[in-house]
């Protein structure tokens, strides 16, 4: 694994993982994101690994993408044109969205400073967000020319706080603080800057005390619901999902656990 990213398993079934280019900011460069992939890959099918924090080493979440160079991805060759070589920059970076909704663990986002541009989508990836008293969101794309419409924001964001709340944020580029945050319901809570990690590793250790295949199902059906064209489709889709999760093992465990008043014991059957 690349310096670049640093993990350790803090609280069972917890996997912690710090954006480790403090004095970058922890822009994303092509190492800091190849890494990322690698971690995430690592886990995509893992059972073991109930659930995920992501944050940042230093004063920032992440400042977006390295201005003063991105550096070459994977699959590059020589002689490529501006627009191919872009364009393979572009899904590099945006490919992350997928391997965040794809990993079976869920993720919580302890936004631990300035989340700016690709900073703002990394955290919006993320299933669950808390943030730090300090921190800001800043859709920054559009102060550099460029579109806030990139690497999921527009699809992520209005669909969070509703069209014309993110449009306003999205075309003005204007930072929004930890407490705007919170009361529009971009993250889920704020804490001082102290116990942001201690909280974000609380609630992934609650999420990680329930069954990996109903953790599973939970973050696999919400994030597809989000995407289905009706009513009637979504319940379809939990309704056979729900039939999944009774025909388990754990299922069966953890209604015995609840009847003889004991923690339940999950093994993933």
């Amino acid at each position: 694994m690349s310096e670049l990213i640093q993990t350790e398993r803090p609280r069972p079934g917890v996997l912690l993982i710090r954006l480790n280019r403090a004095d970058a900011l922890n822009a994303m460069n092509v190492e800091l994101v190849e890494a990322l992939h690698a971690v995430l890959a690592s886990v995509r099918h893992d059972s073991e690994t109930r659930a995920i924090v992501l944050t940042g080493n230093g004063r920032a979440f992440c400042a977006g993408i390295d201005l003063r160079g991105y550096g070459t991805p994977p699959g590059a060759t020589e002689g490529e044109g501006r627009a191919q070589a872009g364009m393979r920059v572009q899904q590099h970076i945006a490919s992350l969205v997928e391997a965040f909704r794809g990993a079976r663990p869920p993720v919580v986002a302890a936004i631990n400073g300035a989340a700016a541009g690709g900073g703002m989508a990394l955290a919006l990836m993320a299933d669950v967000r808390i943030m730090a008293e300090g921190a800001a969101l800043h859709a920054s794309f559009i102060n550099r020319g460029q579109s806030s419409c990139d690497i999921g924001v527009s699809w992520l964001l209005p669909r969070m706080i509703g069209f014309s709340r993110a449009a306003e944020i999205l075309l003005t580029g204007r930072p929004v603080d930890a407490a705007e945050c919170e009361r529009v319901g971009i993250v889920s809570s704020v804490h001082p800057a102290e116990r942001l990690l201690d909280t974000a590793l609380d609630t992934a250790e609650n999420i990680a005390r329930n069954s990996p295949f109903g953790v599973w199902m939970t973050k696999e059906v919400m994030w597809s619901n989000l995407e289905v064209p009706s009513l009637r489709a979504a319940i379809d889709l939990e309704n056979r999902t729900q039939i999944l999760a009774a025909m388990t093992k754990d299922h069966r465990e953890a209604v015995h656990s609840f009847l003889e008043k004991r923690p339940p014991v999950y093994r993933n059957h």
